[in-house]
C-alpha cells in the first residue's frame, strides 16, 4: 500500500508519495478543482493507498473523493502536527514530507471522524443555530424601535401579541417605518423556519437511542441530547470522564511549574457549539435536578456566577458521559452518582461517576 502525505489547501495540495515497492518518494503539487490534476492523480493512484491530511476546512470533498475512489483517508489532529516538528522552517513540501514521515512511522495523531449520516445531521443543528442568531438580531432590532419610542421593556413580551400588536400600532414614518415592516416580515419568516427545523430536531432525537437515553435527564432536551451524542461520537475512546471535559474545552488552563499550580480560566478548545448547549441547558438543569440545583448553589456561595455555571456544565457533561458509557437513564445515573459503592459496570475497580473520581481501566 502506497502512503500519501497531503498538505491541503482549497485550490491545490503539496503531497509527499511513498512506494514501498521501491523504497522512493515522489513530491508534486497537484490542482485542485473538477476535473483537476488532483482528480486525475487519484484516480491513477494504486488503491487502496493510505493517505494523511491535517484537519482543516473546506476539505470534505476531497476526503469523499478520496473514499469513493477506495483510498483510505486518515484525519490528524493539527496542533500535535505542528507540535512535533521542530525545525524552523516551515514550507509545504516540509509540511507534506512530515506527515508522511508519522505515517511511515506509526505517530500519525488519527482523529476521530463522523459517517455521512452523523455529519448530515450536525448541518441540521448548524442551520438552526445560525438562523436563531438571525432571528435574535432582528429582534433586537424591533426592541431599539419600540424602546425609542417609550415601549415599557418590563410590560410585556415585544414578540409576544401584545408586544407585536404594539409594533404595528407605533407611528413610525419614512425608512423607519420601511425598516418596521421588513423586520417583522423577517421575524414571522425566522420563525416559520426555526418552528420547521425544531420539528426535525425533535424526530431525529426520537429516532436516535442515545439522544432518547439522554433525554430523561431533566433539563436535557432534544437539541442538547443530539448534539451531545454528535459531538462525542464513539464514547468507548474516551477512558474516563475527564477526557470528555478535556475534549469540550471546559478544564482550566494550567501553567505550573517548579512544584506551583497555576491554573486559569477553562482552555476552550473544544466544540464552542457544544459548550454554549451545555451552558444553556444546565441552567434549566439547576431548576429540576436537586442535585445540580444545590452544588450550584453552594459554588455560588464563594464562586462567581458565571464560573459556578461553567462548573455546572462540565458536572453535566460528565453525567451525560456516563449515562452513554453504562447505558443508564436518569434517575438511575443519579443514584449511582450519590452512592460512593456502587460499582460501574465493566470495571475491574469500585469508582464513582462525580468529579472527584477516575476510572481505571
Amino acid at each position: 500500500m502506497k502512503i500519501v502525505g497531503c498538505d491541503f489547501h482549497p485550490s491545490w495540495q503539496q503531497v509527499a508519495v511513498f512506494d514501498p515497492e521501491t523504497g522512493e518518494i515522489a513530491e508534486l503539487k497537484l490542482l485542485n478543482g473538477d476535473g483537476g490534476e488532483a482528480e486525475r492523480f487519484y484516480r491513477e493512484l494504486e488503491a487502496p493507498a493510505l493517505i494523511g491530511i491535517e484537519a482543516c476546512g473546506n476539505s470534505q470533498w476531497f476526503v469523499e473523493l478520496a473514499e469513493r475512489l477506495g483510498h483510505v483517508v486518515w484525519v490528524g489532529d493539527a496542533a500535535q502536527i505542528r507540535a512535533s516538528y521542530v525545525r524552523k522552517q516551515k514550507t509545504d513540501r516540509r509540511d507534506a514530507g512530515h506527515i508522511l514521515k508519522l505515517l511511515m512511522e506509526s505517530r500519525f495523531p488519527r482523529l476521530w471522524t463522523p459517517n455521512a449520516e452523523q455529519r448530515d445531521l450536525r448541518q441540521l443543528l448548524i442551520h438552526r443555530h445560525k438562523l436563531v442568531e438571525i432571528r435574535t438580531r432582528v429582534k433586537n432590532g424591533l426592541q431599539h424601535l419600540a424602546l425609542n419610542r417609550g415601549f415599557p421593556k418590563q410590560s410585556s413580551r415585544l414578540c409576544g401579541v401584545r408586544g407585536r400588536a404594539y409594533m404595528e400600532k407605533l407611528p413610525l414614518s419614512g425608512w423607519t417605518a420601511r425598516r418596521r415592516e421588513d423586520l417583522l416580515k423577517l421575524l414571522a419568516e425566522l420563525d416559520r423556519h426555526v418552528d420547521e427545523l425544531d420539528t426535525a430536531v425533535q424526530r431525529a432525537a426520537d429516532e436516535h437511542p442515545q439522544a432518547r437515553l439522554l433525554m430523561t435527564q431533566p433539563g436535557v432536551g432534544p437539541i442538547t441530547s443530539l448534539a451531545f451524542v454528535l459531538t462525542i461520537g464513539d464514547v468507548g475512546r474516551f477512558k474516563h470522564s475527564n477526557q470528555v471535559a478535556s475534549y469540550l474545552g471546559l478544564i482550566p488552563r494550567e501553567h505550573s511549574s517548579g512544584g506551583k499550580q497555576r491554573l486559569g480560566s477553562i482552555s476552550k478548545q473544544g466544540n464552542r457549539f457544544m459548550r454554549q448547549l451545555l451552558v444553556e441547558s444546565v441552567q434549566t438543569v439547576n431548576r429540576l435536578d436537586e442535585g445540580f440545583r444545590k452544588q450550584y448553589a453552594a459554588r455560588c456561595h464563594h464562586k462567581a456566577k458565571g464560573v459556578a455555571k461553567v462548573a455546572a456544565a462540565r458536572k453535566l457533561a460528565v453525567r451525560l458521559y456516563w449515562m452513554l458509557r453504562q447505558n443508564v437513564g436518569y434517575p438511575e445515573i443519579a443514584r449511582i452518582e450519590s452512592s460512593p459503592r456502587v460499582a460501574l459496570r465493566g470495571e475491574s475497580h469500585l469508582a464513582t461517576v462525580n468529579g472527584r473520581s477516575r476510572i481505571q481501566q
